[in-house]
C-alpha cells in the first residue's frame, strides 16, 4: 500500500463546484463546498464566547450567510465578500437562497443536524 505524501494531499484540487440555475435571480450561480477552515469560520459565527453556548442572533441569517460563503464566481473566488453585502443578499427571494443553501448543504456534507446543534437543539 502507498500511502499519499503532505505534497500530494496538499497538491490535490479537491473542492467540488456545482452550477445551479437560480430563476428568480435570472440566471446561474456557481456553488463551491465549503473548505475545511471556511466552514470552521461559518460554524463560528453562531458559537458563544465560551465554545458551547449558542450566540444570542442564533441562526439569523444563516441562509443569506451559507450563500454568500459558496457563491463564486469562474475563478472559485467568493462574489459576495462583505458583512453588508451578504445582509442584502437576505433580503432576496428565500426560495431563491434555499435552492443555493440546498447545494452548499449537500456539497459541504453540512446536514439538518449539523444546523440543528449549532441552534442549540
Amino acid at each position: 500500500m502507498t500511502y499519499l505524501s503532505a505534497e500530494q494531499i496538499l497538491g490535490a484540487n479537491d473542492l467540488v463546484y456545482e452550477d445551479v440555475e437560480v430563476p428568480e435571480w435570472g440566471g446561474t450561480v456557481r456553488v463551491r463546498e465549503m473548505p475545511g477552515t471556511e466552514r470552521d469560520k461559518f460554524e463560528a459565527q453562531f458559537i458563544g464566547k465560551d465554545g458551547a453556548s449558542v450566540r444570542m442572533e442564533g441562526l439569523d441569517g444563516f441562509r443569506a450567510r451559507l450563500a454568500a460563503a459558496t457563491i463564486v464566481d469562474e475563478h472559485g473566488k467568493q462574489v459576495f465578500r462583505s458583512a453588508a453585502e451578504a445582509k442584502r443578499l437576505g433580503e432576496k427571494s428565500a426560495t431563491a437562497l434555499q435552492r443555493v443553501c440546498d447545494v452548499a448543504m449537500r456539497l459541504s456534507k453540512m446536514s439538518e443536524d449539523d444546523v440543528k446543534e449549532l441552534a442549540g437543539n
